[in-house]
Parts: C-alpha cells; structure tokens; sequence
C-alpha cells in the first residue's frame, strides 16, 4: 500500500488568465499572468504542496494549453498519468476579473464543450481508486455525461475517504433542480460533503448552515462542512458541532482559496486530525491564497500556514 496515492481528484481543468491591472473591467486589461486552474485540479496542486501524494483525472485538448497543463502539473508534483487528450475539443481557458475585496467575476470558455465532460466510466483505473487513501469529487463533473457518470463510478469505487465538493457553477448547469438532484446523488457515495454557503442552499434549499448540514448528514456522509468565506468554516460530525472564525488578511483575489481549503481538508483528514484542528489549518490555508493572485501558484505549504496560524491576532 506504499505507493497507493494519498489523494486522487477527477474533473474540471482549465488554464486561468489573471489581470494585472486590479480593479478594471476586462476591456481594460491589457495584460495578464496565466495560471494552472480548474477546481479539482487546484485541490491535488495544494495537497501536493502539502507533501500528499497526488494524482488528477481530467481531458486536455490536443493543443499548447494541454501541454501546458501537463508540464504545470508535473512542475507541481502532480502525478499526470490519468490526464488524457481529447482529439477535436480544446483547453478551457478562463478569464478573471479582480476587484478586492469580494468581487472575482469570472468568464469561462468551455464551449461547445470541454474535454472534461468527456470523462468516461469505462477508463477509469478502479483498482488505483480502490487504494487511493482519499479520493475527491466536484459538482461541476455531475453537470453532464459522460463525465457525470464517471463522478459517480469514481465514488462507489473509492474505499479510503470519499470527498464530494459541491462546486456549484450556476452556468454549467441547465437548472436549479437537475444540479440539487446530482449533488444529492453524489452526497449519498460520499463520506465528507464540502460547499460554501450558496453551495449548501443548492444542495439542500435552505441557506441557515445548521439546518443544511442536518439535511446533508441525514443523506449518509459522515461529515459536512461549510465553508462561510470571511467569517470562517463551521462542521458537522455526528452530534459534534466545530465553528472556526476567520483569518484576517489583505484580500487580493479570492478565487482559489476555496480550493486551497480543500488541498489542507485532505492533509487534515488523511492525518485524522481533531476537527477544529483541520477547520483551522484549512482556513488558513485558504486566507494565504486570498491574499496572493492566482489559484494553483499561490498554494501554501506546511510552514506558511502554520506560521498564519501562530500569528498573533491582535
């Protein structure tokens, strides 16, 4: 079992495109730095960086940006075997636009389709999920088939830790109802549930944090937790209730750290951690890459966070 992976993502890839002028609308940029992104591929950057053992399953087109996403990947220390090449489609590419404190519009280019949607059941390497310690699921992978399938497949043949981020993007889905259906389907495979606050009211229809973590729990996890941006994270373990405020830092650009967050719940979980202990460490960790711009660049490592964590806070 040495060489199992400690963690396996599977889903969305992109290549993200960041202003480097801050606070104008994209018809005013004029440059812009070019990022790793897509967030499951950003969740095994960040566990990496944490010294996980990690590994992606995604498509890439047949072009510049499918070898970028390899070499970035590899430069990350991300294992690439299970990143495979779409002959017609290609690279989603997204645009940011970056307004601190609270404002990250952002503009995909995914269409007609991305090389994502097109992962399949049948090609994935089910005795590896079987062995890998945690595997990691996204909402935006349930959004269509064949990749919505090949989410679900990887869950049930997962037996380490199943963790389904809720990744709900509203444009990549055709409803409101077919998105909380699939989300739910999802939920009942996994052991841990992860969303922010308007992830959890698709998930549940009911905005109130406690509420939706009941009405998660009941569907079969183990654990949810929600994730509340600014004012910290809050979780549920059977009757064990954890609520950790959130770290202060100069906001740049928050897209990332949610993700980041998800790269530390993977070190935390897989080190079986106290759960506040993990809240904590996964904050942290997604204050640090709100505070830098970019996604799979700017995750932390072990020091980084332990150092914002012992910072003095007044």
């Amino acid at each position: 079992m040495s060489d199992a992976f400690d963690v396996v993502t599977i889903g969305r890839v992109g290549v993200d495109f960041y202003p480097e002028q801050i606070g104008v609308p994209l018809a005013r940029v004029r440059t812009f730095a070019k990022s790793l992104g897509g967030s499951p591929t950003n969740v095994a950057v960040g566990a990496a960086r944490l010294g996980l053992r990690a590994a992606v399953i995604t498509k890439v087109g047949d072009d510049g940006f499918g070898s970028y996403v390899r070499e970035a990947l590899s430069g990350f220390g991300v294992d690439t075997r299970w990143v495979g090449t779409d002959p017609t489609l290609r690279t989603p590419v997204v645009f940011a636009e970056v307004y601190p404190p609270d404002r990250f519009p952002i503009l995909f280019y995914r269409e007609p389709r991305a090389p994502d949607m097109n992962l399949r059941a049948e090609e994935l390497d089910r005795a590896e999920l079987g062995r890998a310690r945690l595997v990691w699921t996204t909402g935006t992978g349930l959004a269509d088939d064949p990749s919505r399938s090949a989410t679900l497949a990887t869950l049930e043949a997962a037996r380490g830790i199943r963790v389904h981020d809720l990744d709900h993007r509203p444009a990549l889905w055709r409803s409101d109802d077919e998105a909380r259906r699939w989300a739910r389907e999802a939920s009942r495979r996994a052991t841990v549930i992860v969303g922010n606050e308007d992830e959890v009211e698709m998930a549940t229809a009911t905005r109130d944090p406690d509420r939706a973590m009941e009405l998660l729990l009941a569907m079969g996890p183990e654990l949810v937790i929600v994730k509340r941006g600014g004012e910290g994270a809050v979780a549920r373990r059977g009757s064990e209730r954890v609520e950790v405020p959130g770290v202060r830092v100069e906001v740049l650009c928050g897209l990332g750290a949610g993700d980041a967050f998800g790269g530390a719940l993977c070190y935390g979980l897989l080190n079986a951690w106290p759960l506040k202990r993990m809240l904590a460490f996964a904050n942290a960790a997604g204050a640090i890459v709100a505070s830098r711009l970019a996604c799979a660049d700017a995750m932390p490592t072990i020091a980084e966070v332990e150092g914002l964590i012992a910072r003095p806070t007044a």
